[in-house]
């Protein structure tokens, strides 16, 4: 018998649906958490104002990641951690997804920094972080401030050689790697969603044998390493999947519900 004493779940792909809907069931799924006294919390790719619209649905009082665990918030907001690119690496990272064309995003200093706001995913962007893009012609201004730097492409292709690319140019000096297919992040070197992990097992005394792990996307497979057991999505790709203890439904057949009901309450 497994004892699992907190769930941390990342966001897009697992906790919400395609079309980002909290669903009943996964409300309700954290609900039955707490009533066992279970801890329960989410990280996520997103900026921490990303967040705020799951705090009270899922009544969440723990500390949350975002920016790929590069900044930890509490369900106010208010910061408990928070690093930045350092700014070589931003110019850098810049650079390398401005010669292979692909549209780029900025958050720094609590802003959402674009050139194109017609460009693709933006709107579904402004949909899922219900925040508006500040538009601006050079980003040289925002480098020493950036949280995240986002590569958007609906060429998955392209993105992934741009991946490759850009893992290359920026070596130790910050983390590149894809959220979705259509976004490739970069975060401050030495963060990642296993930080989240390793700060709430020190917060709250709790092994890290005692953390499961929920997610779909590559930038997942951090915390999957730090937690006693993992769990992929249905909608993961094989290698996530591979690197999971278990594998639940779809996002889109309430696959994070299932897998509260089957791998913790159940247990």
């Amino acid at each position: 018998m497994r004892t699992i004493s907190l769930v941390i779940s990342d966001v897009d792909g697992t906790l919400v649906t395609s079309d980002k809907r909290l669903t009943d069931a996964s409300v309700q799924a954290v609900r039955r958490l707490a009533e066992r006294k279970i801890g329960f919390t989410i990280t996520s790719s997103r900026p921490p104002i990303g967040l705020r619209m799951l705090v009270e649905p899922l009544a969440l009082k723990l500390p949350m990641g975002a920016f790929n665990g590069a900044a930890i918030v509490n369900p106010d907001l208010s910061v408990v951690e928070e690093h930045v690119i350092s700014q070589a690496a931003a110019q850098r990272a810049v650079e390398v997804l401005s010669s292979f064309g692909v549209d780029i995003w900025m958050f720094a200093a609590g802003r959402w920094l674009l050139r194109d706001p017609s460009a693709p995913y933006t709107d579904r962007e402004r949909r899922t972080i219900q925040a508006e893009p500040q538009v601006v012609a050079d980003f040289t201004p925002f480098l020493d401030r950036a949280g995240k730097i986002v590569g958007v492409s609906a060429d998955f292709p392209l993105l992934a050689r741009c991946e490759e690319a850009l893992r290359s140019a920026l070596g130790d000096s910050a983390t590149a790697v894809r959220s979705q297919p259509y976004y490739l992040d970069v975060t401050p070197k030495g963060f990642d969603k296993g930080t989240l992990v390793l700060a709430l097992s020190q917060r709250l005394k709790i092994p890290t044998e005692e953390i499961m792990t929920v997610g779909d996307m590559e930038n997942d497979l951090a915390m999957f390493r730090r937690s006693g057991f993992s769990i992929a999505m249905g909608n993961a790709s094989e290698q996530v999947k591979r690197q999971a203890h278990a594998i639940t439904l779809v996002n889109d057949a309430d696959g994070f519900a299932t897998a509260i009901d089957r791998y913790v309450l159940a247990a």
